[in-house]
């Protein structure tokens, strides 16, 4: 039977997922807030396209290593420990980072260190957070749930590159007071780790060796065909279109005319686009037609890149940044839904891990494509990309299709007979 999806916030009447919420919404406007920074100072630092890939990529290989770890541990140990932990730890690096730049002694390769770092305390925050989210509401309100949580990470998009502007822009601050203001951020994402309360995992969970549990993830979900289908048509779409961050900073300066700077008014685009789409799609979370709205979301962030790639001008470019935001946005905040409705809870934080592995994948082909804009140009490498987006959305919808007609003409299983 079909039901009417819940409202749109309906999850946040539970008082433990708002402070979940709200320290989350604080961790991701630092996270993209040090998108936009550091991209700046690496190609103020390196003065190429690949200067700036070399620093993502170093963030996406620590998610790729440290990953799939980071989800096994959200299954074993208790989440908001591991929360805490990595936030403490992004806190420190920031300060660290801010301190180098305010001494220019700031390098790539100290860059690359801090980049890596960062990527390492996602890998641990993100399986636990996702899995803390469908542990707080009832299992019902999964997918809003999740939806919602998107939402901060759409919200801060917006937040993020706003104030990454306004501080770079200022003088008394620049980059280094940007990386205190991240710190700062962290900080207090911590503090409302206080009133998410202790959920304790599975007596046996740590008595399992880790390695053990990292092959049982695996295991679990290329088993599941669907699940599956998802976790790959994500990933793959992250992995080919996500990059273009790492060439707006030499989009900007060398074809629409502006400085590595005004990225943060691109960024921003982004963010209102992926804000717009998130709330949009939230109360679809667990709808019957969340496949359709999923892969529609996937489109447009093909077709938008490509309207980015030929923009006349700085204006057609905020636009088309627009589209490749609510794209993005929309896509990510039905995959968590969409994903979490498949997944057996004792193995949601692995499972988190591996779609989180997409943004450590989007990470190493930073560098490739950073390479590939120096010698093709932004506008051609952005081409690309949208092309490779457009051609994973309809290979993966035509899977899915196939698949849902499978599971619908699947035989029922038999009736036991009576003795």
């Amino acid at each position: 039977m079909v039901t009417n999806p819940p409202g749109t916030f309906s999850a946040l009447k539970f008082p433990e997922f708002r402070a979940l919420w709200f320290g989350s919404l604080l961790s991701f406007v630092a996270f993209f807030m040090s998108t936009i920074v550091q991209s700046v100072v690496a190609f103020e630092v390196g003065g190429t396209n690949s200067a700036v890939g070399k620093i993502v990529s170093g963030q996406g290989i620590a998610m790729l290593l440290i990953g799939p770890l980071g989800g096994a541990i959200a299954d074993r140990w208790p989440k908001r420990r591991v929360i805490v932990f990595g936030q403490a730890l992004a806190a420190g690096v920031f300060l660290w980072t801010g301190l180098l730049i305010a001494s220019g002694a700031m390098t790539i390769v100290w860059l690359a260190i801090s980049a890596f770092s960062i990527g390492v305390s996602i890998a641990f925050i993100g399986p636990s957070r996702q899995g803390m989210t469908v542990e707080l509401v009832p299992a019902t309100m999964r997918g809003n749930a999740m939806a919602i949580n998107n939402v901060a990470n759409t919200g801060a998009r917006v937040m993020g590159p706003a104030v990454a502007g306004i501080l770079l822009a200022w003088e008394s601050s620049g980059p280094a007071g940007s990386y205190l203001i991240m710190t700062l951020c962290y900080l207090a994402a911590t503090v409302f780790m206080a009133w998410v309360p202790r959920i304790e995992v599975q007596p046996e969970a740590r008595s399992r060796p880790v390695l053990r549990d990292i092959a049982e993830g695996l295991s679990y979900v290329f088993s599941h065909k669907r699940l599956r289908l998802l976790v790959l048509f994500f990933t793959i779409s992250i992995f080919m279109g996500f990059p273009h961050v790492t060439v707006l900073p030499g989009l900007a300066e060398n074809a629409l005319g502006g400085t590595a700077v005004d990225i943060s008014e691109l960024f921003l685009a982004s963010a209102v686009g992926a804000l717009a789409a998130s709330l949009a799609v939230t109360r679809f979370g667990d709808s019957p037609h969340a496949d359709i709205i999923y892969t529609g979301m996937a489109g447009l962030f093909g077709v938008s890149l490509l309207g980015l790639a030929w923009s006349p001008s700085f204006f057609w470019a905020q636009l088309s940044m627009f589209g490749v935001g609510a794209g993005s946005g929309g896509f990510q905040a039905l995959n968590a839904s969409v994903i979490a409705r498949e997944t057996a809870l004792p193995y949601i934080g692995r499972v988190m891990s591996l779609v989180m592995l997409a943004f450590g994948g989007f990470g190493l082909m930073a560098l490739p494509y950073g390479y590939l804009a120096d010698w093709a140009g932004e506008r051609n490498t952005i081409v690309v990309m949208g092309c490779s987006v457009l051609l994973v959305t309809a290979v993966f919808r035509f899977l899915l299709v196939r698949e849902s007609a499978d599971r619908e003409s699947a035989p029922l299983p038999a009736e036991p007979l009576d003795s």
